[in-house]
């Protein structure tokens, strides 16, 4: 009832057509930086800032 190519035993629990779905992508593609993730980067470093100087003073 599983399959072996799954690697995982979580993945080979998942039906055949759930489990065709996978993102196939070059790896220049997927490391990639974009303005959105600069963005959310700058996000948490500056919210992670901020709450470490509040909870200093």
């Amino acid at each position: 009832m599983t399959d072996e190519r799954a690697r995982h035993p979580f993945r080979a629990m998942l039906p055949a057509h759930i489990r065709s779905n996978e993102y196939e992508a070059p790896a220049e593609v997927l490391w990639k930086l974009t303005r959105d993730d600069a963005r959310g980067f700058a996000t948490a470093y500056f919210a992670t800032l901020a709450a470490v100087l509040v909870f200093i003073a």
